[in-house]
């Protein structure tokens, strides 16, 4: 099998791992290679989904020992199996590199014999990309849990950033699709990257020309719609991820369904991407906003309203809180207002220092007013005259089209091919229309 034929089989094998965006590490080039990684992030293009269509995207093989069931590369599919050598990933990185074509690396495997074995192979090909070939470039590679922690240990001192795909969001999910795979053994490999990262830091303190480990810290992906856990469940776990192992970002993978399997559900409408699109919105929440889980949702309302954006759904849940006065109330209670964001918020407290702010200040500020002028007054008035009841909110809410990262008729799964012609490639292409 030639390079070519590998590299067409490994880069469709590699299109359903979705958390591959890349930001938080500056490494500039010391002139002795080529490449370098910018804190801004590397990803200057993506697909409407979130995958990353500047980094080379590809698996080191598909050969798998084990039998997910919602994998494609599952040992029991018949499918064209290939494998990499170390060598060629190496070529492959700097020639696309050299062409312009991508801006670093993103590499995953199926499993070649044991976790351990596969990981050597990893390591060797990281290693000597880094040091015989030079490249100075962004890395971002899976750690394969149940591999020998000190390969993981020396690849994290190579790569910029690390995962561990937690793969479902419960071990009873994980015991019915994914027999072989132990959340014991998902979380291990992860709590060692965190401390890996909390003792490099500490060393880098003291010692400032340690080598950095991990610097632009780890993720995670978690299906979502494969097995029945509820919207609350999935966001509590997150939660926990975020607290427990001081993760980089939480990836939601709508599941999409590549095998027939009675364990599998049905999916009549395709991938549940709106489902997926709203628990991004509420790790957001989480993350920057100063949410909790348990303030978005409970048991006894486990599921986001697909119809509404978390933060207006809980909104509407407390409208006791509001309307706010935007030029009394304090940074976190603007947070909380819907069509208010982090940028716009810091806008409002710093231009508010000068005199006070009408609604025309805050859409120049950038408030995206059709939501937010329920929920704000201005120097004690409301923009409009506005019955402050749920049920007229959500109307006119819901009647004002939300804009979707995706086509509401739903969207292929189609990776951008790194030999598109860009002449020709649409913008309906780029994002998978």
């Amino acid at each position: 099998m030639t390079v070519m034929q590998k590299l067409e089989i490994l880069t469709d094998a590699a299109k359903y791992d979705v958390s591959c965006s890349s930001s938080g590490v500056e490494r500039k080039g010391d002139g002795t290679g080529i490449g370098n990684a910018a804190a801004g992030g590397i990803c200057h293009s993506f697909s409407s989904d979130g995958r990353c269509i500047s980094l080379l995207k590809i698996l080191f093989t598909n050969e798998c020992i084990y039998d997910c069931k919602y994998c494609i590369n599952r040992k029991s599919n018949d499918v064209s199996r290939a494998s990499f050598t170390p060598d060629e990933i190496c070529e492959l990185t700097v020639q696309f590199y050299r062409r312009n074509y991508i801006e670093g690396l993103f590499l995953s495997s199926g499993i070649l014999y044991s976790p351990t074995y596969t990981m050597e192979l990893i390591y060797e090909a990281i290693y000597k990309l880094r040091t015989l070939y030079r490249f100075q470039g962004y890395i971002h590679v899976k750690a394969i849990p149940g591999a020998d922690p000190e390969i993981i240990r020396r690849l994290g001192l190579l790569a910029d950033r690390m995962s561990v795909n937690l793969e479902l969001p419960t071990a009873e999910g994980l015991q019915r699709l994914a027999p072989n795979k132990h959340r014991k053994n998902i979380l291990a490999p992860m709590r060692m990257i965190q401390q890996g990262i909390t003792q490099n830091k500490n060393e880098l303190m003291v010692y400032r020309h340690a080598s950095s480990f991990v610097p632009a810290g780890q993720s995670t992906q978690m299906i979502v719609g494969a097995t029945p856990e509820s919207d609350y469940q999935i966001m509590m776990v997150a939660e926990n991820l975020y607290k427990r192992f001081d993760l980089k970002r939480v990836y939601y993978s709508a599941f999409v369904s590549v095998n027939e399997d009675k364990d599998l559900p049905a999916l009549p409408g395709g991938p549940p991407l709106l489902r997926e699109h709203r628990l991004y919105q509420a790790d957001w929440l989480l993350r920057f906003y100063g949410f909790e889980a348990k303030e978005l949702l409970s048991e006894d309302k486990p599921n986001f309203n697909i119809l509404l954006d978390p933060k207006a759904d809980w909104a509407l849940r407390h409208l006791e809180q509001f309307p706010v006065e935007i030029n009394r109330a304090d940074y976190q209670t603007i947070l909380r207002v819907p069509g208010i964001g982090v940028k716009s918020a810091q806008r409002i407290v710093r231009a508010r220092k000068n005199g006070s702010l009408s609604f025309e200040d805050l859409k120049k500020i950038g408030v995206t007013l059709k939501r937010a002028l329920y929920f704000i007054t201005c120097n004690g008035r409301m923009m409009y005259p506005t019955k402050l009841e749920e049920d007229y909110i959500t109307r006119n809410l819901i009647s004002n089209k939300e804009k979707l990262p995706f086509d509401r008729d739903g969207m292929t799964y189609r990776q951008l091919s790194l030999f598109d012609d860009s002449q020709e490639l649409t913008w309906k292409q780029a994002v998978g229309g």
